[in-house]
């Protein structure tokens, strides 16, 4: 895949994962947030909960689950610390990070709170 069509195609997972989450009553709070480890994709609300969301897309489920390496974690992790310095309960904000695949037929399997898991 080339690198716009790639490009495009994570938008297109992205915005269906977001869809997915606004749908059971999220509030997607970010976009590609960028922080001191990198880039997460999605980040909601919901319930005073933030979620950070890693969105992974290929042809199968666990083609994309491969994909989500333990130091993309490690970033995504950092990048969440420097997230939630910006909010007023700072570390005390009850978080979580989510990982949600999608396959070519468009079916979303979301892998909730993987640090802890």
């Amino acid at each position: 895949m080339s690198g716009s069509v790639s490009y495009y195609a994570g938008l297109s997972a992205e915005d269906q994962v977001a869809r997915r989450y606004a749908r059971n009553g999220h509030v997607i709070l970010s976009r590609r947030w960028r922080g001191r480890g990198g880039e997460i994709d999605l980040v909601a609300q919901k319930d005073g909960d933030v979620i950070f969301i890693e969105v992974k897309k290929s042809r199968s489920h666990a083609r994309a689950a491969a994909r989500v390496s333990p130091r993309q974690l490690s970033r995504i992790f950092l990048s969440a610390e420097d997230y939630l310095g910006h909010l007023p309960a700072g570390a005390n904000t009850p978080c979580r990070v989510d990982v949600a695949l999608l396959d070519d037929a468009g079916q979303i399997d979301i892998l909730p709170n993987v640090l802890c898991a």
